[in-house]
């Protein structure tokens, strides 16, 4: 199982996401989820009662057990990855932060896909979406979205802040074919006026699409506020502002403050029915991969 550690020195994002997935799908050969195969994008499992004129017989030579092939516009799917790239996310330093881990959970995810032959545009945004492609699932595009992922990696920090609330207000105006739309972000915007962002993401579910949010922090200082030092100074790395805490003092009510945001953001996704997926950037990349792809089968 790979991690964010792990990956980094790798050349550039196209050789990670190329070792995450390959490393994913070996993974998947060795565990119980016995139904996937490199090929889980051209078949399914036989249902009992369905003719057997597609059923793939070189596979059940090879598993003992009977799939069907899967015609193109079964395995279709568009899907939009949505990736925050604010100040933000440049946290906790400059190698091991949520900006790295999404980009390359971003480029995962979209490998998946294009190798699928699904079709997949990116969204990159903080105040305002810098970049937002079309859909689609060649090779050529994929590359070229890498591309633009590495440049934000390789950019220096600004004092851009996160905006997710009109962001998302105008990609769910711009997409008006029915969708996936992943969202990566720390949803940090704005938390004392979590409606607003409530609201933008029911606006994504009013017209149809399918949201399926990675909200990556990291989880030991983040949600459980665990310092050694006692005193420290915070800097926002969004506004640059500074302040001097006694951590012992304020731990307590900032982790109150927090879970009662994420409980709200939960709660909401689950009456919105949105896919909310907890990702700790500590934890290793297969298991965002593996709640996508339960999520992608559900959705074929």
């Amino acid at each position: 199982m790979l991690n964010l550690e792990e990956v980094q020195h790798l050349a550039n994002i196209e050789i990670i996401a190329h070792q995450i997935v390959e490393g994913f799908i070996t993974g998947l050969h060795k565990s119980p989820y016995h139904g996937f195969s490199v090929e889980f994008a051209e078949h399914r499992q036989y249902n009992t009662g369905e003719s057997t004129k597609n059923i793939d017989w070189k596979v059940y030579a090879r598993t003992d057990k009977l799939f069907v092939k899967k015609f193109e516009e079964e395995t279709n799917l568009r899907c939009q990855v949505i990736l925050d790239i604010s100040n933000s996310m440049r946290y906790p330093n400059t190698t091991q932060n949520k900006l790295r881990y999404g980009a390359y959970l971003a480029a995962s995810l979209m490998y998946l896909l294009v190798k699928q032959r699904d079709a997949v545009g990116l969204t990159l945004f903080d105040e305002q979406i810098h970049l937002h492609t079309h859909q689609k699932s060649t090779n050529t595009h994929l590359r070229n979205m890498f591309l633009k992922i590495d440049q934000v990696l390789q950019a220096s920090a600004n004092q851009a802040k996160t905006h997710a609330v009109s962001v998302l207000h105008q990609i769910a105006e711009k997409a008006h074919r029915r969708a996936m739309v992943v969202i990566i972000s720390d949803l940090f915007d704005n938390i004392s006026q979590s409606e607003e962002i409530f609201s933008a993401l029911k606006h994504l579910k009013h017209n149809k699409h399918d949201v399926v949010i990675f909200h990556v922090l990291d989880k030991k200082t983040e949600l459980d506020f665990d310092f050694t030092t006692a005193q420290m100074i915070f800097k926002d790395v969004e506004t640059g502002q500074e302040i001097k805490v006694q951590t012992n003092q304020v731990k307590e009510v900032y982790k109150s403050a927090i879970q009662e945001y994420k409980q709200k953001l939960m709660y909401k996704c689950g009456e919105y029915n949105i896919d909310f997926n907890a990702i700790d950037i500590a934890e290793p990349f297969e298991n965002a991969l593996r709640k996508f792809l339960v999520k992608r089968t559900r959705w074929g």
